[in-house]
């Protein structure tokens, strides 16, 4: 009997499903369309009631914003070579993971939060695999209900479903992890950091709205000190684990709190997370800045927010206003030590 349970231990198969937030199948309009449809449909993506949600998505923000935001898509299969960045470097790290465990009874797959390949066709995969554990690792550092939680509330929703449910395990939020930083660092490693004249980690930015809803009752998040530190109270606080993000990295490189700004992108009104990237781009210009380098910590791949947004951009803003140089240090993408991170998390979880 004893044999027989070591022989069960040993056997035991585990599917870890990488999960990314999601690219159009291709840059033309109605892949867009269909793209960002499903994206800004998403109750946890814009939390306003269903009709409000579906007038607003469907009725103004998509007819107008798709023939403009393929024109960018463009761009970013041009830098991709045919292929969205995103996929790429998620195919890449779904490879150097599978490596890592070929030996052990683990696999590890990857699914798009919105469009394909799907969680709803690569579960399935799963499932019929029959395996007895499932561990969910949506690959955003810094919880957010738009992100983790709409990936993690999907698989639920979808894995419920099962006549047979295995063992499941999430990953809620990985900032604080060693391999996750370390590969930033490493790949600021190849700028010289003295060169700037000040040092940005932007992040995509929220509606002030959604962060708030972390506190219960009357508390908000600028009643909370989500700018110095990490609590029990805000440790799920997008604003606070993006400050504390920051904070790692800048003491691994040795950047004094003066040279660096913390800010936040691709926001759709004034009511989100500030200060605004672009904004603080054109401020430091204004000052006199000739070189920035900036950091995208929210985006472990380089795609269209990094590339085109930071990359070209804001290169843009900064030119205008007197800058030189908007300097992008590339995403952790498939780094070593990214590797070693994501193979640590998912290790605890064994």
């Amino acid at each position: 009997m004893e044999n027989e349970i070591i022989l069960m231990s040993m056997n035991r198969r585990t599917a870890v499903l990488l999960v990314q937030l999601g690219t159009p199948d291709s840059p033309k309009v109605s892949d867009v369309r269909r793209y960002l449809s499903e994206f800004l449909n998403d109750p946890r993506v814009i939390d306003l009631p269903w009709l409000g949600r579906t007038l607003l998505v469907n009725g103004i923000i998509v007819p107008f914003r798709a023939p403009k935001s393929a024109k960018i898509y463009q761009q970013l299969w041009e830098h991709g070579k045919g292929i969205s960045p995103l996929i790429t470097h998620t195919e890449s790290v779904t490879n150097k993971l599978n490596d890592r465990f070929k030996s052990e009874s683990v696999d590890v797959f990857y699914a798009m939060r919105y469009q394909n390949p799907s969680m709803y066709d690569t579960l399935e995969e799963i499932r019929r695999k029959n395996y007895d554990h499932i561990i969910i690792l949506p690959l955003f550092p810094q919880y957010a209900s738009a992100t983790n939680g709409s990936a993690i509330d999907l698989a639920m929703k979808i894995i419920r479903k099962w006549w047979v449910i295995p063992e499941v395990s999430m990953v809620g939020q990985f900032w604080y992890n060693e391999g996750y930083l370390d590969s930033i660092v490493q790949q600021a490693a190849q700028f010289d950091l003295n060169e700037y004249d000040h040092i940005l980690f932007s992040y995509h930015g929220l509606p002030e709205r959604q962060v708030d809803k972390v506190y219960e009752g009357s508390d908000l998040c600028q009643d909370q000190s989500c700018e110095s530190e990490v609590t029990d109270k805000n440790k799920f606080c997008y604003k606070a684990t993006c400050y504390a993000t920051s904070r790692e990295i800048a003491k691994r490189l040795g950047i004094k709190e003066e040279n660096y700004t913390v800010c936040f992108q691709s926001r759709l009104d004034k009511k989100w997370l500030t200060p605004f990237s672009d904004k603080v781009v054109e401020e430091q210009a204004q000052k006199g800045a000739r070189k920035l380098l900036v950091f995208s910590p929210a985006f472990v791949a380089d795609c269209l927010e990094t590339i085109i947004e930071i990359g070209e951009e804001y290169q843009e803003i900064f030119e205008k206003s007197g800058g030189e140089k908007v300097q992008l240090v590339p995403s952790s993408n498939d780094h070593n030590r990214f590797i070693d991170g994501l193979e640590e998390l998912i290790r605890e979880r064994l």
